[in-house]
């Protein structure tokens, strides 16, 4: 068990699971002195985004059991996602325009690792709903707001797809608040199950290959990491690096590959195709244990089921030159590590594209965010690129041109 930060000692009358999220918060953010909530996306960018999100089906549902009731109530009412950034915000106009002295507003991340313990972060951090009270809030900026969160849950795969919160004074931790977030979440997640019925009922078989648009996407993690991170069924399962190249090549190849094909992607040089039947076997045994909608097919091997690598997805958002979205979910480049050919492409197909994307189109703050990225620490173009597109008068030229100065030296 992790030590207490000392400025919980001086904070006994915590309840548990405050105080439980206060060690969290410290142990990410040492001080609550000065967090200001950043804005993810600029307004384009998060109507792309709301418009992908699952999300997006339940909004008729909490605005007419939430929002509408809400607007001459002092309270607020927000939606985010499983990441805890705020999709939708909305309410009663005063309140919003008090929000947004805090940032509680569209765009911005109320994660608990960003912003420390609040409900809407909190709550995606346990799963359950939850309901802070004042100064429980980490962040003294926030001492005088309340707030009930409550997690929405995918109906057949139990995973998060977010959040739904009030906030604002007492009453949005009133006795009969959590009750009425939680029958408003119980009835969105009943609409999302209408609608996938619908969509079973429409499309029976469709054609490997071709699925409909999911309600939640199983995904799998391969940037900045050589163990994949795989989401799917509501769980998070960490595979070998060999597991990873597997899936993600799969992923990346719907139509499917013979076992020639996948151990020519997957191994760097000539191998039996002794290996690569092995490796399957061992992973149709790890998937059925833990993932079994995704045990691959065999002849040709295939996925039964969309899979999103978070790699196409850069790929994706970079091809509609939505760079934010891109830098949102690029953490590295793909399976730094790996030497499987596939891998090895799409790393650095990837990195050329985002640097040039980047370095072409994007704006100043997007282009000083992937500088942060550890690819691009040594490259002095980028960096010249960066003193070429901020104002004479920016107070962040002087971080750039002291580490152009250090790239010299």
């Amino acid at each position: 068990m992790p030590p207490t930060h000392p400025l919980l000692a001086d904070l006994p009358a915590l309840r548990p699971l405050v105080r439980e999220s206060w060690q969290r918060s410290m142990d990410a953010l040492s001080t609550p002195a000065g967090l200001t909530p950043p804005v993810v996306w600029e307004s384009r960018e998060l109507a792309e985004f709301r418009r992908d999100h699952p999300l997006a089906a339940i909004m008729p549902v909490i605005s007419k059991l939430l929002v509408q009731p809400s607007r001459d109530t002092g309270l607020l009412i927000a939606v985010g996602d499983e990441h805890g950034r705020l999709l939708w915000v909305e309410g009663d106009p005063s309140a919003r325009r008090q929000g947004e002295h805090i940032n509680f507003a569209m765009g911005a991340d109320w994660s608990e690792t960003v912003v420390g313990t609040s409900a809407p972060g909190t709550a995606l951090v346990l799963g359950r709903s939850v309901q802070i009270v004042g100064q429980e809030h980490f962040n003294p900026a926030v001492h005088s707001w309340s707030c009930t969160a409550v997690p929405v849950h995918d109906p057949d795969s139990g995973a998060i797809l977010g959040i739904v919160d009030i906030t604002g004074g007492p009453d949005a931790v009133g006795a009969n608040t959590l009750s009425l977030v939680q029958a408003t979440v119980a009835a969105a997640q009943a609409q999302l199950r209408i609608e996938r019925l619908e969509q079973r009922v429409q499309h029976p078989t469709p054609k490997h290959g071709s699925f409909n648009k999911p309600l939640y996407r199983d995904s799998l993690q391969v940037l900045g990491r050589d163990q994949g991170l795989l989401h799917v069924s509501g769980q998070a399962l960490t595979l070998s690096e060999r597991h990873t190249e597997i899936l993600a090549v799969l992923a990346l190849h719907p139509e499917g590959l013979s076992a020639e094909e996948l151990s020519d992607k997957v191994y760097p040089e000539g191998t039996s195709l002794t290996s690569i039947r092995a490796e399957m076997v061992r992973l149709r045994k790890l998937l059925a244990a833990e993932a079994p909608t995704l045990v691959p097919e065999s002849r040709p091997y295939r996925l039964p089921r969309t899979l999103v690598v978070d790699a196409e997805q850069v790929h994706n958002y970079l091809d509609r030159g939505a760079h934010r979205l891109a830098l949102n979910i690029y953490r590295g480049e793909v399976m730094p590590r790996s030497a499987a050919p596939e891998i090895e492409g799409l790393r650095t197909r990837l990195a050329i594209q985002l640097r040039e994307a980047i370095l072409n189109d994007a704006s100043p703050e997007v282009l000083l965010t992937y500088l942060q990225l550890p690819e691009a620490a040594d490259d002095v173009e980028a960096w010249r690129c960066a003193l070429r597109v901020l104002p004479p008068r920016s107070p962040k030229r002087s971080a750039v041109v002291a580490h152009l100065e250090a790239l010299a030296r």
